[in-house]
């Protein structure tokens, strides 16, 4: 996936908005108010920080060493950064911005 195309899954999302608070590098997706997803632009391979489950987020940590980190500048329990490097499909990657969006929702699973 590109920025673009996770952009645009993120949007397509309900009731998520887009803003720059932190500056022209970085993206900030919201729902409810709270951010689900970050996506720097500056970066040479793609990646974002999204929230996590902090016991799925050591699991994950664990099985994908080389593209899932403990969550850049955030808090390292409840959020990580996802590496787009080829290692992980995009339906996976689909999954992480969804699970961090219905985190911040409190709703049930959505259908991808």
């Amino acid at each position: 996936m590109h920025q673009e195309e996770i952009r645009e899954w993120a949007l397509s999302l309900p009731e998520v908005e887009e803003s720059m608070p932190f500056g022209p590098d970085v993206v900030v997706f919201k729902t409810k108010g709270k951010i689900f997803l970050l996506l720097p632009l500056d970066t040479e391979v793609v990646q974002f920080n999204v929230k996590c489950d902090p016991e799925r987020a050591i699991q994950l940590r664990e099985e994908f060493p080389e593209s899932i980190l403990p969550g850049y500048h955030m808090n390292k329990k409840h959020w990580n950064t996802i590496r787009v490097d080829g290692r992980l499909k995009g339906s996976a990657l689909k999954e992480h911005i969804q699970h961090s969006y219905e985190l911040i929702r409190g709703k049930r699973r959505l259908e991808i």
